[in-house]
């Protein structure tokens, strides 16, 4: 293949990137997974099996969504299943508004949770509450569920949940340490949802935006079994140093459910679990194989790395920058190489800039990848936001760094800031899509030309 100029391997990379979030649609893969033939629904997984559910066997339908992608896969459901729902209550990101036909939609605050993340989880609460032994309560989830669907315990306040879901995403927690933490908080979280559907009937059909998909995790899992305890959550706050700065009401409630005073989230083999089913409808597995096969199409050889990339972003840059040379070699001689990851990196926040985890990666690795040709790596979410910005995350190359210099800013004073998204704006090297309505994590795209 010829040489590729480093313009046209940034546009490669964005298509490559949106190919990837095109594949995991939500509206696509919702419709995809549900099929009725006369009064039978059946549902698939991403592993290909079938589940039926006989219709004639349920008195109502009840309809319950909430997530990045609540309003895409709430349209596709009723698309499918019509009037055959009963009634519904769909909770989305604040400018996610979608048009429903049977169920009503409400507009909520991610990642702090607002009072109508508070209106909408009551409402969901008290419509599933209300099913009966012969009804049926479909869940549609998908990552951002945990903050747009918040019902605290106990005594606890909206504004406490606010705190300390600010202070985990600051120090550095990971999504199942903040997601253990808030389900031991919380009236729906932890499987606090399907013990408020019990004994109907509950099918959650779900996106999955953590690493293996685990149920538990997965917005909270409000309708998985909870193998975390209060001791777990404990621990996280004091290993994160919280237990004297998180508010005086959770930290009581921890230590009541410590002491068994307060009743732990269901756990596996609870009979609330009985008539429960859990179906992961598609994840950033997907994702990875699309853009694989449009990599190929476009002349690239291929590389999967794994749909399990985590830790520190600084960290994450320095392994990303030393195989990043290594390969470098391979596509001078071979030919251009397409390399390809996803999964959820953290960052902890020291400064007061502005950026958010895709941002602070690509900030880190700029100087590992300078001068190196024909050099672009993208770090972007599929959700299209990057923390609290309005970029989905960067695509950089080897020239950042000089491009940077050549404009008097200092990257290593931003990194020290934690401002990774204002000086990247100014390189432009931002990658801004506006919100895609779905969410499988992240995805690194790294493309080596001759």
């Amino acid at each position: 293949m010829c040489s590729k100029t480093l313009h046209k391997m940034r546009m490669e990379a964005k298509d490559l990137f949106m190919s990837g979030v095109q594949a995991v649609n939500a509206y696509d893969t919702t419709r995809q997974s549900l099929c009725i033939n006369e009064e039978t629904l059946t549902v698939r997984d991403t592993l290909g099996r079938y589940i039926p559910f006989n219709l004639k066997e349920f008195r109502h339908i009840f309809l319950t969504a909430f997530g990045k992608a609540a309003g895409l896969m709430a349209r596709a459901t009723e698309d499918i299943l019509q009037d055959r729902i009963t009634t519904g209550v769909v909770v989305v990101k604040h400018g996610n508004r979608i048009k429903l036909n049977r169920s009503h939609l409400l507009e909520a605050a991610h990642p702090l949770p607002d009072k109508h993340s508070l209106r909408g989880a009551q409402r969901i609460a008290r419509l599933v509450s209300e099913a009966g032994e012969t009804d049926l309560v479909l869940c549609l989830l998908s990552g951002g569920g945990s903050a747009l669907c918040t019902l605290p315990d106990g005594n606890i306040t909206l504004g406490d949940l606010r705190m300390v879901t600010r202070q985990l995403l600051s120090c550095g927690a990971n999504i199942h340490e903040v997601n253990t933490l808030r389900k031991h908080v919380s009236q729906i979280k932890g499987g606090g949802l399907a013990r408020l559907a019990y004994p109907a009937t509950a099918v959650s059909l779900i996106i999955s935006d953590v690493i293996a998909d685990r149920l538990d995790s997965i917005a909270s899992g409000p309708t998985a079994p909870d193998a975390t305890t209060f001791q777990d959550a404990y621990d996280i706050m004091k290993k994160h140093g919280l237990l004297e700065t998180v508010p005086v009401a959770i930290r009581n409630h921890i230590e009541a459910g410590l002491k068994g005073e307060v009743p732990e989230t269901p756990k596996p083999g609870d009979p609330v679990f009985e008539k429960t089913n859990n179906i992961i409808i598609t994840h950033n597995l997907d994702a990875l194989r699309a853009i694989a096969q449009k990599a190929v199409q476009i002349g690239y050889r291929t590389l999967m790395l794994t749909s399990r990339v985590q830790g520190d972003t600084r960290n994450v840059a320095r392994i990303f920058g030393t195989m990043i040379k290594d390969l470098s070699d391979s596509a001078r001689s071979q030919g251009p190489i397409c390399i390809i990851a996803g999964g959820e990196m953290t960052t902890r926040v020291t400064g007061k800039g502005k950026g958010g985890r895709n941002c602070d990666f690509g900030l880190a690795l700029s100087p590992l990848i300078h001068g190196l040709k024909n050099t672009v790596v993208l770090s972007a979410g599929t959700d299209g936001a990057d923390g609290p910005t309005d970029a989905a995350g960067v695509i950089i190359d080897g020239t950042t760094l000089h491009r940077l210099q050549s404009m008097g800013l200092d990257h290593n004073a931003a990194l020290a800031d934690h401002d990774s998204y204002s000086i990247l704006k100014k390189s432009g090297d931002l990658l801004v899509t506006g919100p895609t309505g779905t969410n499988v994590m992240d995805l690194q795209l790294v493309l080596l030309g001759q």
